[in-house]
């Protein structure tokens, strides 16, 4: 246990020090021990969430030759804390998700469409994330998979059109963010224009992969977002 505390104090000072992609090495160093820590910080501030899930990202790819099982296993585990039978709402756990996909081939391949599922609304024997906060965060996670792995994102297409019209307005920024990762398409054109036309002043935090910006779901449509192909 006094180890496990020294871990965990030791990967939150990487991750709060200004250089700390500079320390992902170190991090990933951890291996197995550092997951749980990671996990745990997923549960802190936005910021602090996302910095854990590229972390994470990091840990799980340095395990992906040597212990491919266990990647696996981590990505169960994060599955299970987004099944509501788990008890938890799931905070973080997108963001974990995506970039652990961005990082680690064997997971992208085998789990890409799990996090994707996630938006698919079919209205039953569905993995439709409806709790509308987190749910943003998917939209989002949608989008990091698609910044690496456009191939896989593709066929997510259409239900982040569908979320263009989603009953959370933010929700529909963050799909228009995650539309404009993708490679531009005349078809969806038309949505988005009809979403930037409408005002919404609501906001979303983007991360960009430093730091978060705070932009309206109208400019994200526009694609004035950080990140955005306009």
């Amino acid at each position: 246990m006094p180890r496990m505390r020294s871990i965990k104090a030791d990967l939150r000072r990487l991750l709060d020090a200004p250089d700390w992609r500079d320390h992902l090495h170190d991090i990933a160093a951890t291996g197995l021990a550092g997951v749980g820590p990671l996990l745990s910080f997923l549960l802190l501030d936005p910021l602090t969430r996302h910095k854990a899930a590229v972390a994470l990202g990091a840990v799980v790819a340095g395990l992906e030759k040597a212990h491919p099982e266990a990647v696996r296993n981590i990505m169960r585990r994060l599955m299970w804390q987004m099944n509501e039978e788990s008890g938890n709402i799931g905070w973080g756990i997108p963001e974990a998700f995506a970039e652990i996909c961005c990082a680690c081939p064997l997971a992208a391949k085998e789990f890409h469409r799990v996090l994707i599922s996630y938006i698919i609304e079919l209205e039953k024997d569905d993995n439709f994330c409806d709790h509308n906060v987190l749910r943003r965060s998917c939209f989002w996670a949608v989008g990091r998979l698609a910044q690496v792995h456009p191939d896989m994102a593709q066929w997510a297409r259409p239900w982040l059109v569908r979320g263009l019209d989603d009953e959370d307005i933010p929700c529909r920024g963050m799909a228009a963010w995650a539309l404009y990762q993708l490679p531009p398409d005349i078809m969806t054109a038309p949505a988005l224009r009809r979403l930037a036309a409408a005002g919404y002043t609501e906001c979303c935090e983007v991360f960009d992969g430093q730091q978060l910006h705070t932009v309206s779901v109208s400019d994200l449509a526009a694609g004035k977002g950080p990140s955005c192909r306009a």
